[in-house]
């Protein structure tokens, strides 16, 4: 059976680091470094059996702004509907329910945000980044 929790304590942080520093989005980062990500942020990890298969982690102010961030099933483990029950899990929280403003950026889950309300900027003109490489 899945669980799915936000208990930090629950998590297993080899288990994220070995998968999202694969990932094209997190390359390069240590353990220190996701340990920290996790330390400040709403991390839900997602649990068959006991053993840890998904992750997820928002950045917020638990007021206005979420940001959905290391999205992740194991690989052996997809193509079961566990993401959509992560994402739902999230869009659930009642920490999180107050905020209006929701962003994530993605190279190959187009779909599965979609399904969650998420479009393209709806005014890209008033979104700016800046990114250290």
């Amino acid at each position: 059976m899945i669980k799915i929790s936000t208990d930090k304590s629950l998590l297993d942080v080899n288990t994220i680091y070995n998968f999202i520093t694969q990932a094209y989005w997190a390359k390069g980062r240590t353990l220190q470094e996701v340990q920290k990500t996790i330390d400040n942020c709403l991390c839900f990890g997602v649990y068959l059996e006991g053993e840890q298969i998904g992750f997820a982690r928002i950045c917020t102010d638990y007021t206005v702004f979420a940001y959905v961030m290391d999205v992740f099933i194991l690989p052996n483990f997809r193509g079961k509907g566990y993401s959509k029950l992560l994402m739902q899990r999230v869009f659930d929280e009642p920490e999180l329910q107050s905020c209006t403003v929701w962003m994530l950026k993605t190279s190959d889950a187009h779909g599965l945000y979609q399904q969650y309300g998420f479009t393209e900027l709806k005014y890209p003109e008033k979104v700016m980044e800046k990114i250290r490489e």
